[in-house]
């Protein structure tokens, strides 16, 4: 999926632990064979590319799973996260190439293929109906965690009790290790700096930063996330980033990127209304000074 995996776990049988972080990462790869818009064979890939669908399209078991949680926090995010974004994160991955932003024009192009109603899905027969040309699902902001949760799940079916997933970020991890009341995660959201950094500790749990300390591009002397705000059509102005701690890591990573999308006053209201959820945001005020908001359940 673009970034580096490391799988960690305690175990009394370390060829058993050893073979169940193979599987583990064996079942990342079939996801990403299903999952990965980057991937112009994946089954998410040669979805798009029949639409418009003139009737629902069967789907199967792993990429149901994955829209319609995806359709859910559209839903519970008023659409600042959207599956259907794809055609506006295609133009803006152009725009961060060439530094230039994209015309007015072709943003209303996009546009026109990216909504609720693009996106169709029939429960009872689990297929998905695209209802506009040129659309283009983008399941970026939530299948690395919808994967991080399978690999969770093949760890415990193998017999791991304590473990720690690292999806370059993107974290779960199961039980506690030895000794300790849970694992130690380090946090540096607008970056490496020493200032930014914190540390939380977790059991049982995930964690997610959305924001723009690895992916970034100035145009006109603003700062611009890889992150796209399905209402704009542009990346989400920085420096800023949320870490958001929740039971899972689907749930982490697509509300990390919804409020990062809403921002700090909007996003925590979101993350408040969210049981089991807690979040952090910081961010470089207009006067260049670092601000810092958490909210109710964040650990100290």
């Amino acid at each position: 999926m673009g970034v580096a995996w490391t799988i960690t776990a305690y175990a009394a049988d370390p060829g058993r632990a050893t073979a169940a972080i193979g599987a583990a990462h064996d079942e990342v790869a079939r996801l990403e064979r299903i999952l990965s818009d980057y991937d112009p064979q994946s089954e998410v890939s040669r979805l798009s590319a029949r639409s418009p669908t003139p009737e629902p399209v069967p789907v199967g078991d792993d990429l149901w799973r994955a829209l319609s949680r995806a359709v859910a926090i559209r839903d519970a995010t008023g659409a600042a996260f959207d599956p259907t974004v794809g055609p506006l994160t295609a133009l803006w991955r152009q725009a961060r190439r060439s530094g230039v932003m994209p015309l007015p024009e072709k943003l209303v192009a996009a546009r026109a293929a990216v909504g609720a109603d693009c996106l169709v899905l029939d429960p009872a027969r689990r297929s998905v109906m695209l209802t506009r040309p040129g659309m283009r699902l983008d399941l970026g902001g939530i299948g690395m965690g919808d994967a991080v949760d399978r690999a969770v799940a093949v760890l415990r079916r193998d017999g791991v009790t304590t473990a720690m997933i690292d999806a370059s970020g993107d974290v779960a991890v199961i039980g506690t290790p030895p000794g300790r009341p849970g694992w130690q995660v380090a946090l540096a959201p607008l970056g490496r700096q020493e200032h930014d950094a914190a540390d939380i500790v977790l059991a049982d749990a995930a964690v997610t930063t959305s924001g723009d300390a690895f992916q970034s591009v100035t145009i006109d002397g603003v700062r611009y996330s890889h992150v796209v705000d399905p209402r704009t059509g542009l990346g989400v102005a920085g420096p800023a980033a949320v870490t958001v701690i929740a039971a899972d890591c689907t749930t982490a990573d697509a509300l990390a990127t919804a409020a990062n999308v809403l921002g700090p006053e909007e996003g925590m209201r979101l993350i408040t209304a969210m049981p089991g959820c807690s979040a952090r945001f910081v961010w470089e005020a207009a006067d260049g000074t670092r601000q810092e908001a958490c909210s109710p359940g964040w650990p100290r």
